[in-house]
């Protein structure tokens, strides 16, 4: 959809729409965010009733309004990033989300029907888009940039420090749960000679990783963790906490304690926020990661208790900002292959997603954590590898 900024820009507004664009321009002006101001990051409206949408439905009715081009932002990451810094969406609270509110916390969104959802909407959207997006392990977890100069790098080089803090030797038998397209299984046996087993609830997923590593000892399982039940000396998560929602955090630390072996280690990496009592974000709840919930750092202190002992915590979150840019660049440089499968909607639906997401990490709105757990602690202590 497009629309003639000037004859926007024209319209007449009823002394309420004056109210609320007064308030809103001046919330904006304390992010550094102008409306319609020539910088990279100011906000450009395309077609009336943005604010509306946005004031009564926050974040779902904004990014809705953006899907319909109703609105524009040069650098989307940059304004997001000075949206959440600025603290604006903390002055907006819509009533129309009070239900979405309720519903998260009190119904169980992710049990054994519901968790299998985001697999069908989000992960199996298709293993082509995703192998143009991704890097060529296609990993669709937060790269470590650390010494990394791309994505491919940065990638491995998340990979290996897993294995490194996970002190993987030859012949140990490996859970990977939520196991993507078995980029980890596959480094993995390639480069500390393990086997592993790996479950995902995405059927596209298992497809393709099962073709691309049959020559390894990895087994791929269409399966939710909650049916697993076996020893394992090392077990791996990575990036799928985020899809397990704070009704069955208990329940997965159990599972993850009665498969692994006593004198094991299980690394838990995953995305988290700052704050415990919020509401998941509705418009990525829709539209992306149905169901998905960020756990805080108490709720999952609270679900590994008499568990887990925490053996090492390490936050590298701002590294989810190049990861992410990563990606959209290459979306695209890849998009005229898919323009006509997906269409624009689509494009501007995963370009509000990727930018988004980049701009809260550049934020530090939310972070990314790996914690390395034991169930009864390393005699001498545990020691982080560089």
């Amino acid at each position: 959809m497009s629309h003639d900024l000037s004859t926007f820009q024209s319209t007449h507004f009823s002394p309420e729409q004056s109210s609320l664009h007064q308030l809103i321009s001046e919330l904006l002006e304390q992010a550094d965010i102008k409306i319609n101001g020539s910088r990279p990051w100011d906000i450009q409206l395309l077609a009336p009733g943005v604010f509306e949408r946005a004031f009564s439905q926050g974040n779902l009715g904004l990014g809705e309004a953006y899907m319909d081009g109703d609105w524009e932002v040069q650098q989307l990451d940059e304004f997001f990033c000075r949206l959440l810094r600025g603290r604006v969406a903390q002055r907006v609270k819509p009533h129309k989300l009070i239900f979405h509110a309720l519903r998260s916390r009190l119904l169980n969104r992710q049990n054994t029907k519901r968790a299998w959802q985001v697999g069908e909407v989000h992960y199996d959207l298709g293993n082509d888009f995703y192998a143009a997006m991704l890097d060529p392990r296609m990993t669709y977890t937060c790269g470590y940039w650390k010494d990394a100069d791309n994505l491919a790098q940065a990638q491995e080089a998340k990979l290996d420090l897993i294995c490194r803090k996970l002190q993987l030797q030859p012949g140990m038998r490996v859970l990977d749960i939520g196991c993507g397209w078995g980029s980890f299984m596959g480094y993995a046996a390639e480069h500390y000679q393990v086997e592993c087993v790996g479950v995902t609830i995405s059927k596209e997923q298992v497809k393709l990783a099962q073709t691309r590593y049959s020559g390894l000892p990895l087994e791929f399982r269409l399966q939710d963790y909650r049916e697993v039940n076996e020893k394992f000396d090392r077990i791996v998560s990575i990036g799928m906490f985020e899809h397990v929602g704070h009704k069955n955090y208990r329940t997965y630390m159990k599972v993850a304690h009665r498969c692994l072996v006593d004198d094991g280690l299980f690394l838990l990496h995953t995305i988290g926020k700052n704050r415990r009592r919020t509401t998941p974000d509705p418009w990525l709840d829709r539209y992306i990661f149905p169901n998905s919930e960020l756990p805080a750092i108490s709720q999952i202190d609270e679900a590994l208790e008499s568990y887990f002992i925490v053996e090492d915590f390490h936050n590298f979150g701002a590294d989810y900002d190049k990861t992410l840019l990563a990606w959209y660049n290459n979306v695209v440089n890849a998009w005229p292959q898919f323009s006509a499968q997906l269409g624009e909607r689509f494009l501007r639906m995963w370009r509000y997603y990727l930018l988004s997401c980049a701009g809260s990490f550049r934020a530090r709105n939310i972070q990314l954590w790996q914690w390395v757990l034991s169930k009864r602690g390393i005699p001498g202590g545990y020691h982080r590898p560089e």
